[in-house]
């Protein structure tokens, strides 16, 4: 592999807000994007990403899993998005990076996939799901919005049924209950990788900024005025997995372990 072919190099930022009507966070695209990577590179041994590929929950412009695919040979990613437009503009992401034979996104529902007989052969999922803890969708980009405490989706996705789990955690998104839900179902945090992240324009939303400072005045998570933590966990049901590094993660995005 080149040395420089590194999914961390992704196009020139644009700033954090909406470019032809996508969501546009070029430090926690790369954040995700090299997590992702290291991480299925490190547990190969773990997760058999190179035997069966992975799926991806919510593939937006594929922009980040993209150059992940470029940069990591033997990887195919199965990709499904509800938004017939992202789809389009991941499709031409792909295509632009040349990975057509190993990353493919599909128009529909997730979970419908993973209730079919495709979902069944796969046992991993990366996800970057939308995290926005806000009182309801009405936000300036309702396509961010995940639920009152913003974990809707990943605890969703905990009980899929999958086996290996590679998910972005927000320091303010209740990711204590997150984990308590992934150790009830069996998973361990086989390692994890965590950032600090400025508020976007949604996250400074009066709304939404007001509704963060209730949640984590509560203990439903961490964020300071004007940041947080997002943290790309593996969370695994593996046997080969022995080390649990929940309380380790909970440090890392601010929390009392």
């Amino acid at each position: 592999m080149d040395p420089r072919d590194t999914a961390v190099l992704l196009p020139p930022p644009s700033g954090n807000h909406v470019v032809d009507g996508f969501f546009d966070c070029a430090e926690e695209s790369a954040h995700y994007a090299f997590s992702v990577q290291l991480l299925l590179t490190q547990y190969a041994t773990v997760v058999p990403w190179q035997a069966e590929g992975v799926a991806e929950l919510g593939s937006g412009d594929a922009r980040a899993i993209a150059h992940v695919v470029r940069a990591v040979p033997g990887l195919t990613v199965q990709g499904t998005d509800i938004s017939a437009t992202s789809v389009e503009r991941a499709r031409q992401t792909i295509a632009g990076l040349d990975v057509t034979d190993r990353y493919d996104v599909e128009l529909g529902d997730f979970f419908a996939w993973a209730d079919s007989p495709a979902g069944s052969r796969t046992s991993t999922v990366i996800a970057n799901p939308p995290y926005i803890p806000a009182p309801d969708g009405d936000i300036l980009m309702p396509e961010l919005w995940g639920g009152w405490y913003g974990n809707d989706l990943v605890l969703r996705l905990l009980k899929a049924g999958f086996d290996h789990l590679l998910v972005a955690l927000p320091s303010y998104s209740d990711p204590a209950a997150t984990l308590a839900a992934a150790g009830e179902l069996g998973y361990r945090v086989a390692n994890f990788l965590a950032m600090g992240l400025e508020f976007g324009a949604y996250s400074r939303e009066p709304k939404v900024a007001e509704h963060i400072a209730r949640l984590t005045a509560g203990g439903h998570g961490w964020a300071d005025d004007d940041s947080y933590v997002v943290a790309v966990a593996l969370l695994t049901r593996s046997p080969q997995v022995q080390r649990d590094r929940a309380t380790e993660l909970l440090r890392a995005l601010q929390l009392p372990a």
